[in-house]
């Protein structure tokens, strides 16, 4: 609806019919060509669902646990029975998902690939298998750019912006993000990356990101190969991007 909108004021067209909207359309697909994707089926549209009501019933958590601190003693049971009843429910549907994934062998393969990888749990694994299906299907640039993760040009003239990532897909981003976090500490070759980094100046803000991109480089390059995690093979899939 958003590409028929711009393509509508583009060309002029002032009203809106479904008719015109599929015309529209239509010009859209003639002139840009993007990229055909498959739709997903009913079980990964199912899987994406519940993961996005867990994600929801955290943040319900995260509130009513900060709630709870500041609560009366007259509102704190009822507070706390929310409390109670929302980790009951995240923790039957982080079930459901896992017993999903370990009843479909070609997840149950991607699920154990993600997981040995230092720094990726097994919420950030079954967040990429759900949110990035294009995982290990597209190139380095297309799969950094696709999460968000690709330093952008912003430029006009003689000016110079600074170079910055935007767009994407901000909640797989956000997993990537703590993913990358884990990684400096307990991943070898991230934490090697990290340090060199900080220590040629970097910011720690980009060069954490530097790290979530490099990180997903690798995880793309294991997918595209169906390979566990190997330091060595790593360092390869990594330099190989560069």
């Amino acid at each position: 609806m958003l590409a028929s909108n711009h393509c509508q004021s583009s060309t002029g067209v002032l009203a809106k019919t479904d008719r015109i909207d599929a015309k529209i359309l239509a010009l859209f697909g003639l002139q840009i060509k993007p990229e055909v994707r498959p739709l997903p089926n009913k079980q990964a549209r199912e899987m994406k669902s519940l993961l996005t009501r867990r994600r929801q019933l955290i943040e319900m958590l995260s509130s009513e646990r900060n709630r709870l601190l500041q609560a009366d003693e007259g509102v704190r049971p009822g507070i706390e029975i929310h409390i109670n009843w929302l980790e009951e429910a995240i923790s039957a549907i982080t079930e459901t998902l896992d017993s999903q994934i370990r009843s479909s062998p070609a997840w149950l393969e991607k699920d154990n690939l993600l997981k040995s990888v230092p720094g990726i749990g097994k919420v950030v694994a079954t967040t990429l298998l759900i949110e990035l299906p294009e995982l290990g299907q597209l190139n380095r640039r297309k799969i950094a750019a696709l999460v968000g993760v690709a330093p952008l040009n912003r430029d006009s003239g003689t000016m110079r912006g600074k170079r910055m990532i935007w767009g994407g897909r901000a909640k797989l981003r956000a997993a990537l993000y703590m993913a990358a976090l884990v990684a400096t500490k307990y991943n070898p070759v991230i934490a090697t990356f990290y340090r060199r980094l900080l220590d040629a100046g970097k910011v720690k803000k980009a060069a954490l990101v530097a790290c979530m991109r490099k990180l997903l480089t690798i995880i793309n390059a294991m997918m595209r190969t169906m390979t566990l995690w190997n330091p060595e093979l790593s360092n390869h899939f990594a330099a190989e991007a560069k």
